[in-house]
């Protein structure tokens, strides 16, 4: 079992766990909403993805974002997934992200979509 995400307390006032695919979902998430430089310690990590959510539309932009988020979660995540898409949505101020990814422990596949208000 793994600490749940965000941090939180059960009904039983002890730390909330979570299972290791719960885990998984919980870590993608924290790389595509951290903006590098927001943690002391890893300043690097993240990818970024919310500074581009005022950039102008464009197919360039898209295709970027795909790959900037894909890069990122290949090097923070690439020794529990393989990441075989991502797609990338903005609609009004909402930014959706939808990850197909595979596991490398048992080798399912899963996709997760996470939306933020921007």
């Amino acid at each position: 079992m793994q600490i749940d995400y965000p941090f939180h307390l059960d009904g039983q006032g002890r730390t909330a766990s979570t299972g290791q695919d719960d885990h998984i979902r919980d870590l993608i998430e924290q790389v595509l909403f951290t903006t590098p430089g927001e943690r002391v310690n890893r300043p690097t990590f993240g990818s970024g993805l919310m500074q581009l959510v005022f950039a102008p539309n464009s197919n360039e932009l898209a295709t970027a974002t795909q790959f900037l988020v894909q890069g990122a979660l290949q090097q923070w995540l690439g020794d529990l997934i393989q990441v075989e898409a991502v797609q990338v949505e903005s609609h009004d101020s909402t930014l959706t992200v939808t990850v197909q990814y595979m596991t490398r422990r048992n080798q399912q596949r899963q996709e997760a979509q996470f939306s933020r208000e921007v």
